[in-house]
């Protein structure tokens, strides 16, 4: 009876150990390849971060600043209808591209003029992409054509009307995408230009005093 008594009390103490003896966390080495990416990451974060830092400066030091676009002459050749709805039409621009930095030339790329009369599109023109040296201005004359461009009936009479007044009130606007050349560093973003023009009607169709206007903005900003 006495060794059946020690049994039973040996048996709850062998059940907690065993219960002690599993409880306990093995530990595990971390393998080479978790250390070979963590360090690989760490580098790559630092090299980020410098390259970061580095553009950062030569941009402040260098200080870009934003083309402009600007319309100095503009005719209105022709303008009739067709029919009551129907426009057909030729207007004639010239367009004035500004590169105002010191140190670093622009060039434009997917270069491309809308003509808008009452914020309806009735003409556009694509131009070549070209390249500016610093300070250099230069001059493009833009030929837009509208034929047989669907107007509204109210809209149609708007216009009618102005011709006669001989007041007419254009809309042009441009979109470049813009590419600065630092170096090794290059930096691009698209350019929205809008520029409200004042016209005479034809055969003149000039721009009475210089009555335009151009507002030039700076949008969907991209680092490369």
């Amino acid at each position: 009876m006495n060794h059946q008594h020690s049994l039973r009390s040996e048996a709850p103490n062998s059940h907690a150990n065993t219960r002690a003896i599993l409880g306990q966390p093995r530990l595990q080495r971390t393998k080479p390849i978790i250390w070979c990416a963590a360090v690989l990451c760490f580098i790559f974060s630092l090299v980020l971060i410098f390259f970061g830092i580095a553009t950062l400066i030569l941009y402040l030091s260098m200080k870009p600043r934003n083309p402009t676009f600007d319309i100095p002459n503009a005719n209105l050749n022709v303008v009739y209808f067709d029919s009551p709805q129907y426009l057909n039409g030729e207007f004639t621009l010239l367009a004035n591209f500004s590169n105002p930095n010191r140190r670093f030339g622009v060039r434009f790329e997917s270069l491309n003029i809308e003509l808008f009369y009452s914020n309806r599109l009735v003409s556009s023109q694509i131009i070549k992409p070209f390249t500016q040296r610093p300070r250099e201005n230069r001059l493009q004359s833009v030929n837009l054509i509208s034929s047989l461009v669907f107007l509204p009936q109210d809209v149609g009479v708007k216009l009618q009307r102005q011709v006669e007044n001989n007041r007419v009130n254009y809309n042009a606007r441009g979109t470049f995408k813009v590419r600065f050349n630092m170096g090794l560093f290059h930096l691009s973003y698209w350019l929205h230009s809008l520029c409200q023009i004042e016209m005479t009607s034809p055969p003149t169709g000039d721009i009475p005093n210089g009555k335009h206007r151009c507002a030039n903005e700076l949008y969907d900003s991209r680092g490369e």
